[in-house]
């Protein structure tokens, strides 16, 4: 099936059992979202809202909420995309493979974009912002905002289509001190396209063009938060990915998608921005309110049936993790080519995506020396952190290959072989005052943070221990010691008040271990706030761990020196439990969770779902 537009993608997802639509009136405050999540959870069908609180329009949501719902969607393009990002990749295979690269040929043809007469489509009309589904996700934000726009920006220096930029950024239509109709925000992280964009504009003085795109194609969505390669346009994987050209013209000279249903046009002016926030994201937390860049409306269009779509991001997994898996299935060979020597890259859902790498890299420097000790993998690992959104990162743990094969998707076995092989003394390397994800409050402000590789190579230099350890049993204060996986325990302290008395306890736990005598078999402990929540499953390790941690900061070490400035330690230790200056966590409001259960009863439009 190839979609020209998003209600045709509604109708085949309901036509093969993937979609259920809810009659019933409900708020976009919070109802909607909480909805949405519930569903989610239960790996439920695609949603589409038709009765919303205060606009006219329908609204469809968790229509990526299974990998494989995503795949059925893309059943008739993916292969035909995926064939041509691999030439794209290497395009020795065409030579090499002529008649099979054949198809691939005419599936690019639907790559370049199709400029249509006139600027708007005949059945666009003008609408405003307040028209639109004012869609509020989790109880503290800021206000509504949109969830899943393709945000479309040209270079100032190379105008044009085939030079633009399509992002997926997060636009907040109400509160603060936006004017409802006048202005909307937009909020971007660092390394984005468009910020390229808005710097050239900047430098010129003049204001830069945008233009907001809602709906269309599920594909116009999923090319919007594809990494690409260097040259290759969002809008050609949008046009290969829905089998059709992306249709487009200009009016007023912003740039109108003719597939989407709702386009948004506005400027943003140099060195103008308003307070944005808060807004519950997918870290499991709440960004808070900082400046970002404001949008000073233009005009708004939609079409007459035009649906919404919309997501809700939170604590991982969600639906924005078959984004994930979806763009690593279609590019995931690119990393490959940008960083030599690299064989798997894995970004860690559960982890938040941005604060949790593992990778596994190659070893090929001396092959002639008998002694096995990280040295190829220290350059790859530099090469990935400041590699595009890779840099983001706070931890990475590295490893290569030798007498078994790996993975960075079997985690539990993947950490147990770095852990076995590290050597504490030499293997962890840090990069202080540094940069890391927008959305990530741990570190020492806004954007910056600090950077951790743990790196591991050679013969096996322990057996990890697979319960807790004698000697860490009954520390006073600390008496709830759980065991994670092997080589991981779990322990439980007093709520952390700052860093001074922090570092002054982490230093008398580390001596209070030191005194137990070695611990080879455990070389990392976790201090947490709840080590019975830590413990229950690898995913809660897994975000507490690496969400709630400054690697320069909050690792400390039992035994741990300096050798000519050089850290080392015996036993690793990480401070994850909750800092005062970090994000409040999401938590649903109970009333809306209560109101909604109206849906999930037997007659009501949800009542076939089963909800554990």
């Amino acid at each position: 099936m190839k979609y020209r537009n998003l209600e045709e993608c509604v109708v085949d997802l309901e036509r093969h059992g993937h979609l259920v639509r809810i009659h019933e009136e409900v708020d976009p405050y919070l109802e909607m979202a909480a909805i949405h999540l519930r569903v989610y959870e239960a790996g439920g069908p695609a949603l589409l809202f038709e009765n919303i609180k205060g606009t006219k329009y329908r609204a469809v949501s968790n229509l990526f909420g299974t990998i494989e719902r995503s795949k059925f969607i893309f059943r008739n393009t993916w292969q035909d995309a995926e064939n041509v990002i691999a030439l794209r990749n290497d395009p020795m295979k065409a030579l090499k493979r002529p008649i099979q690269s054949m198809s691939s040929g005419f599936a690019a043809l639907t790559a370049l974009p199709l400029k249509k007469r006139g600027g708007l489509p005949t059945n666009m009309q003008e609408i405003q912002i307040s028209d639109l589904p004012q869609i509020h996700h989790w109880p503290m934000d800021g206000g509504a905002f949109i969830t899943l726009p393709q945000v479309y920006t040209e270079d100032l220096d190379k105008p044009g289509i085939m030079n633009s930029n399509l992002g997926m950024y997060r636009v907040q239509l109400s509160g603060n001190e936006y004017e409802i109709n006048k202005d909307v925000g937009m909020h971007y992280q660092i390394h984005r396209g468009i910020g390229i964009h808005q710097d050239k504009a900047n430098k010129h003085g003049v204001p830069l063009k945008v233009s907001c795109f809602v709906g269309g194609p599920p594909a116009h969505s999923l090319a919007a938060v594809m990494p690409l390669p260097e040259g290759m346009s969002e809008l050609m994987i949008a046009g290969m990915l829905s089998g059709r050209r992306f249709r487009y013209g200009y009016a007023d000279g912003y740039c109108i998608s003719h597939d989407a249903d709702f386009v948004i046009t506005g400027e943003i002016h140099p060195g103008e921005t308003k307070p944005e926030g808060p807004f519950g994201d997918h870290l499991g937390y709440y960004s808070l309110i900082h400046p970002f860049p404001v949008m000073k409306i233009h005009k708004v269009y939609a079409k007459p049936n035009a649906i919404w779509p919309f997501t809700v991001v939170g604590r991982p997994p969600q639906e924005d993790t078959a984004f994930g898996e979806l763009i690593h299935e279609l590019t995931g060979d690119a990393v490959k080519l940008e960083v030599p020597g690299v064989k798997e890259v894995q970004a860690v859902d559960a982890a938040g995506v941005h604060p949790l790498l593992f990778a596994i890299g190659s070893e090929r420097y001396t092959p002639y020396q008998k002694v096995k000790q990280p040295a190829e993998l220290l350059t790859i690992a530099n090469h990935i952190l400041g590699t595009n959104q890779l840099s983001l990162a706070k931890y990475l743990f590295i490893t290569a290959e030798e007498k078994q094969p790996l993975s960075t998707y079997r985690e539990i076995e993947f950490l147990s072989y770095i852990l076995e092989r590290i050597d504490l003394h030499r293997d962890i390397h840090f990069h202080t005052n540094t940069t890391i994800d927008t959305l990530d409050y741990s570190g020492t402000g806004l954007n910056t943070g600090s950077k951790v590789v743990f790196a591991a190579y050679g013969d096996k230099k322990r057996e990890l221990c697979t319960e807790v350890p004698e000697g860490l049993k009954e520390i006073r204060g600390y008496e709830n010691v759980r065991f994670i996986m092997p080589g991981i325990v779990a322990m439980q302290g007093s709520a952390f008040r700052d860093y001074a008395s922090g570092n002054k306890e982490m230093g008398d736990l580390s001596k209070a271990i030191a005194a137990r005598g070695e611990l080879p078999s455990c070389p990392l402990i976790v201090l947490c706030d709840d080590s019975e929540f830590l413990s229950a499953s690898l995913s809660n390790f897994l975000w507490v761990t690496f969400t709630r941690s400054n690697p320069s900061h909050d690792i400390y070490g039992v035994n741990s020196y300096y050798d000519n400035k050089h850290w080392a330690c015996d036993n690793v230790i990480i401070d994850a439990r909750s800092k005062p200056h970090q994000a409040p966590p999401l938590i649903p409001d109970p009333v809306v969770e209560k109101n909604i259960e109206r849906l999930f009863v037997k007659g009501a439009s949800l009542g076939g779902i089963k909800i554990e």
